[in-house]
């Protein structure tokens, strides 16, 4: 075995482990629920349709997913209950997919994007953003970007100091001004410095306060006018990081980003220890926005590109 294989199946190994709550809890429930059944009946899509929303799938999510099945039953007029699993299997990796779900396949920016390619992050404190932003910058980094980081969340004085800490574990410069100051001009700072470097990627993280929707619009409007004048086109993404082990919680976090800012891809952390990794399916699905990390751990290594096959693969418990 080469060390790249080591290391993907080290990999897969963590992708199981995180997922081994969310799928012993889905998969438990569903043996229970055709146990003795041969055919897939109404009483079983009922179960089904429970079991999926309380593993915080979300009920728009599973409403599509039974009404899918309930298609193929009236089509086929028979399915057994041994096929209900693969057939679950199926509609999920096609939901992911028509969601621009793909398999993503490293840390690297995509071909043709101009340069620095800029991230701003966004989502409320505590889910996790400043230390997604130090793994994302140490992945970039081990891939031989030149990374940039902004601290422009100027509202909590924890962050500013969190995002420097990572700054220098994973040795990265940091541009930063004082608590209080106008997040607009740290990102316009950073961008002109990361510019006159020749940066390849720029994070920028953002305050996580959902103080109301129309001053965090505001804000967020602002810093991305500003970054637009150093970079044109800047941000290319904006990343939103939900915290999945909040199940309902998450999918109202999304909601509000979403009216207040234009997020294009979304990072799903602290996976690893919930039941409910069925969050991933659900955002991804009624938001209509790829999940393009997954966080599965406290390690440095723990943040994963999101794959969208290799996720449903573990999730079914196929290795």
């Amino acid at each position: 075995m080469g060390f790249f294989d080591f290391f993907q199946k080290e990999k897969k190994e963590t992708l199981n482990k995180g997922l081994a709550k969310t799928k012993e809890g889905m998969f438990s429930k569903l043996a229970r629920a055709v146990a003795g059944k041969s055919t897939v009946d109404d009483d079983i899509l009922d179960n089904l349709e429970e079991i999926l929303i309380t593993s915080d799938v979300g009920v728009e999510t599973t409403l599509r997913i039974i009404e899918r099945i309930e298609q193929r039953v009236a089509r086929d007029k028979y399915l057994s209950t041994s096929e209900l699993k693969n057939i679950l299997r199926e509609e999920i990796v096609s939901l992911l997919a028509e969601n621009n779900t793909g398999d993503e396949s490293d840390f690297i920016i995509p071909k043709g994007a101009s340069r620095p390619y800029v991230i701003m992050v966004v989502g409320v404190n505590g889910v996790g953003k400043t230390t997604t932003i130090g793994k994302l910058a140490y992945q970039f980094k081990k891939n031989g970007l030149n990374v940039y980081l902004g601290a422009a969340d100027t509202f909590r004085a924890a962050a500013v100091e969190q995002i420097s800490i990572w700054g220098e574990r994973v040795g990265v410069p940091v541009v930063k001004q004082k608590m209080g100051a106008d997040p607009a001009s740290v990102a316009f700072d950073t961008l002109s410095s990361a510019k006159a470097n020749d940066a390849d990627v720029v994070i920028i993280d953002t305050a996580g306060r959902l103080h109301n929707k129309v001053g965090l619009m505001n804000e967020l409007t602002k810093i991305k006018k500003v970054m637009d004048k150093v970079v044109p086109g800047a941000p290319q993404e904006v990343l939103l990081v939900l915290d999945g082990s909040t199940g309902q919680n998450a999918f109202e976090q999304a909601r509000q980003f979403t009216a207040a800012t234009e997020v294009t891809a979304l990072a799903i952390t602290k996976l690893d220890g919930t039941a409910k990794g069925g969050v991933v399916i659900g955002i991804s699905d009624q938001f209509k926005t790829p999940v393009k990390y997954i966080g599965l751990g406290e390690g440095i290594e723990d943040l994963q590109p999101f794959r969208r096959r290799e996720f449903v693969d573990s999730l079914f418990g196929d290795n």
